[in-house]
């Protein structure tokens, strides 16, 4: 079986830097030890602004510079450096969901597709949602553990949406 892991924005910012939560703390060392078990090809995903991001719809919404290229927050957690050097790729992303990620993975030609990181609530769903569509036969799924959102509550909200759309939760 071909498994694609798809990693979602382990990035700084979210992690302990200014949108980050004790969530995001608590659950890095579950991400490390399943990624250092895992016989997956691995994607990650990085999500990616510039200097003008308060001038972004995104930035209106959410006035919280963050994930701001190239700056320390962009970058993806130290510890999961190691994974990033085996990655497939490495696909950055300028809003939630990636027209691209589904691009890539298409190449890597999936029998199933997992995903796991941050923010359940928010990027992590647009991109199940997208890779769902993108390929409706090819079994989608999120690993509950090795994921946060921004709350505890907007998470176990954002897993039983993604269960009502088929996508499996572990």
């Amino acid at each position: 079986m071909r498994k694609v892991l798809v990693v979602i924005d382990m990035q700084n910012d979210f992690i302990d830097g200014v949108l980050g939560t004790k969530e995001a703390q608590a659950m890095l060392p579950r991400l490390e030890a399943k990624l250092a078990r895992e016989d997956a090809l691995l994607v990650f995903t990085q999500d990616t602004h510039g200097a003008d991001y308060l001038e972004t719809q995104e930035g209106k919404n959410l006035p919280v510079p963050h994930c701001i290229k190239p700056e320390k927050g962009w970058e993806i957690a130290p510890s999961l450096k190691p994974f990033v050097e085996k990655a497939s790729a490495v696909v950055e992303k300028p809003t939630f969901g990636s027209l691209e990620l589904p691009k890539v993975i298409a190449g890597l030609e999936p029998d199933a597709i997992e995903l796991v990181g941050l923010c359940t609530d928010i990027c992590v769903i647009a991109n199940a949602m997208i890779l769902k569509a993108a390929f409706p036969e090819v079994p989608v799924s999120v690993d509950a553990s090795c994921c946060a959102g921004v709350t505890p509550e907007s998470h176990e909200n954002a897993l039983e949406a993604m269960k009502m759309c088929q996508v499996a939760v572990r």
